[in-house]
């Protein structure tokens, strides 16, 4: 079965066709900027335009920056402000005439390290945090989503939220070494373990490509693990989730 997957970011918007049985790709992933300022219609126009090009008729899986709850998108960190309480099911919908299902981004890209990453077939509590611009999670037991943890916005030790303290873009702010950075990382996942006891951490983002830097400095009890799908993740979990929505 082959579903249209769309990730929408702050920067770019990408879409792919998706084997949802198997995670491949069919086509060459497409990109487009997200329009400034991003407003619920102007991003509608984008996606609509997203639709076209893969000249797509069937069910469309979308992540978003956001909480969303069946459909409705509950915060906007790094979108336009207008999308809090935005029915982005409906909307999608109503510019393309397809059938919509929107999840909050990381939660999709979860998805897709669960179904096909270094998540496969693992039982019991699992853990994917994801390290870019911010610290995205999904939170799985025994192999079932717990949606919209967005753990990058907790406090720890005076961190508030704690993305701005221990996100990949920090390490480039600060100008940290790998070491440096994966300390923090370190005890982020320690703080994880003693909220969660899960049984495995993934982690994921495009500091996964570089884990010879920084995997070694971990010190965490907890088997971790880096993701597999790196930026396609998104994409095919949009996919996943919204053929298993029906």
């Amino acid at each position: 079965m082959s579903v249209l997957g769309i990730d929408i970011g702050g920067s770019g918007i990408k879409g792919n066709l998706v084997e949802v049985a198997t995670g491949a790709l069919l086509a060459e992933r497409h990109k487009i900027d997200t329009p400034q300022p991003s407003t619920p219609d102007a991003v509608a126009g984008v996606v609509a335009e997203m639709v076209r090009h893969f000249d797509h008729h069937g069910v469309v899986g979308c992540t978003f920056p956001a909480i969303v709850r069946r459909g409705v998108t509950w915060s906007a960190a790094n979108v336009d402000a207008s999308w809090v309480g935005t029915d982005a099911d409906a909307l999608f919908e109503q510019r393309t005439g397809l059938s919509f299902h929107v999840f909050n981004d990381a939660d999709a890209a979860a998805v897709a390290e669960m179904e096909f990453g270094a998540g496969r077939g693992r039982a019991g509590v699992v853990l994917v945090l994801t390290f870019g611009t911010g610290i995205g999670s999904g939170l799985f037991v025994d192999g079932v989503l717990v949606p919209n943890t967005e753990l990058g916005h907790s406090h720890f030790e005076g961190h508030a939220p704690v993305e701005r303290w221990a996100a990949a873009k920090v390490r480039r702010q600060e100008d940290l070494t790998w070491e440096e950075w994966a300390r923090r990382v370190d005890q982020l996942l320690i703080h994880f373990d003693r909220v969660f006891s899960p049984d495995l951490f993934i982690l994921g983002g495009g500091v996964s490509r570089k884990w010879a830097s920084w995997g070694h400095v971990l010190t965490t009890a907890v088997e971790t693990l880096p993701a597999q799908l790196e930026n396609e993740a998104g994409i095919v979990g949009a996919a996943v989730a919204a053929a298993r929505a029906g």
